[in-house]
């Protein structure tokens, strides 16, 4: 089996679809379909962007196949600060805006914080106010909830949310199939001092509730959130289209009243 058509066959698999039925969405025969996946053909530049195309295969890893197959990538991956992107950054700076005064922030494919509203940053901070260390390397959400160091002390349900996040970062990989640099920060965080053993066999499948709210609490303030997460549509850019966009929003009125409270504090 040459190494693209192993790759069809594994994208084929995690869509749990047969051959026919691939075949019939990408109206290509059973047989050719079969030669691709065995490596007793060789499909075209055209073939395999059909094939991811009707797989809904993400984008990096359609780079990932062309180049299996001999052809150069696709789709760019741009930084995220290129000129190029500036429309897309400013549309970002304003989800973020109009989030205020609570928390939002984008993140990356590996859950790293790419940016954030200055209500996430005040939030944080108070969170964090007086302690030494935040947990180790750049600002990852995970880390973040999971290090001891981080935010796992102020949150009082943190168990529930916990396992949601494992479950969520599971069923959330982009594509539908968690990809090594997800699955090394994953297996990383649950490593950590304290967090339960018995997060690493999580069934991913399993139902779960519809909100699983993030309870925190510190110097005589609760605040009770639940996250709404949104993508951006349509992108052609390896970069953009691995961006999640987190907004938090309050539960009740005590939420409110606090978050407007610190951000009346750090007004000058």
């Amino acid at each position: 089996m040459s190494d693209v058509g192993h790759l069809l066959k594994h994208w084929r698999s995690a869509r749990r679809l047969s051959q026919l039925a691939l075949a019939a969405e990408a109206a290509v025969s059973v047989r050719h379909l079969c030669f691709l996946e065995t490596g007793r053909a060789n499909p075209s530049r055209a073939m395999v962007l059909k094939l991811a195309e009707v797989l809904d295969v993400p984008l990096r890893e359609r780079n990932t196949l062309l180049l299996k197959a001999g052809f150069a990538p696709e789709y760019p991956e741009s930084e995220l600060d290129a000129p190029s992107l500036a429309a897309v950054r400013d549309a970002l700076d304003t989800i973020l805006t109009q989030q205020e005064p609570f928390p939002a922030l984008v993140m990356d494919r590996s859950w790293n914080i790419r940016h954030t509203n200055a209500a996430a940053r005040r939030f944080f901070a108070f969170l964090q106010d007086g302690q030494a260390k935040t947990g180790p390397g750049p600002a990852n959400v995970l880390r973040r909830m999971f290090h001891p160091d981080g935010v796992r002390r102020h949150v009082t349900n943190w168990p529930d949310v916990a396992e949601a996040l494992v479950r969520r970062a599971r069923r959330e990989a982009i594509g539908g199939v968690t990809d090594e640099r997800a699955q090394r920060i994953l297996d990383e965080v649950l490593d950590y001092p304290g967090v339960p053993a018995s997060l690493r066999s999580l069934d991913a499948a399993t139902p779960v509730l519809p909100i699983v709210p993030i309870r925190y609490a510190r110097g005589g303030r609760r605040f009770d959130f639940f996250s709404t997460v949104t993508t951006l549509g349509t992108p052609q850019d390896v970069t953009l289209q691995e961006l999640r966009i987190e907004c938090f929003f309050p539960m009740n009125d005590e939420t409110r009243s606090h978050a407007r409270q610190l951000a009346e504090a750090a007004q000058p």
